[in-house]
């Protein structure tokens, strides 16, 4: 599946400022929110799916995802932190890559497809340190998409 799909440079930041994981979940949902898909609303949807277990995947990666009936279609977000921040992740590593996503309500399948496609790309160690290595959002879309 290519990313393309469900990513925009719109959505995508670099360098982002963040001193916790409340707080970068803010910003990805600030990402993820659009006209009629209210801020508060994605905030509630991905710590609601954190509150069953972090979404910090180990080796500085992070995807928040989360269920919302009002979403038509996938929607993918992308931060680069500037520095890491506790996540709470499966390996006790702090976080400084985060893709988030929101799905429709009902679409498990899209909803798997799509957090393994962003999980593959982010395991991949040589992967990550090239987004790292990225000096813009258009860089890291180019990256992510291809």
């Amino acid at each position: 599946m290519n990313l393309s799909q469900i990513l925009s440079v719109e959505r995508i930041a670099v360098d982002v400022v963040a001193a916790s994981k409340k707080r970068v979940l803010e910003e990805i949902a600030s990402r993820l929110s659009k006209p009629g898909l209210a801020l508060s609303e994605v905030l509630t949807s991905l710590t609601g799916r954190e509150k069953l277990g972090s979404t910090g995947l180990g080796h500085g990666v992070a995807i928040p995802h989360g269920r919302l009936p009002s979403v038509d279609a996938s929607l993918g977000a992308f931060i680069r932190l500037r520095n890491p921040v506790d996540y709470a992740a499966h390996d006790g590593q702090p976080v400084d890559l985060v893709f988030g996503l929101l799905v429709p309500q009902n679409a498990t399948g899209d909803h798997l497809k799509h957090l393994a496609a962003i999980a593959e790309k982010l395991s991949d160690e040589v992967f990550c340190e090239k987004t790292r290595a990225a000096t813009d959002a258009a860089a890291l879309y180019a990256l992510l998409t291809h």
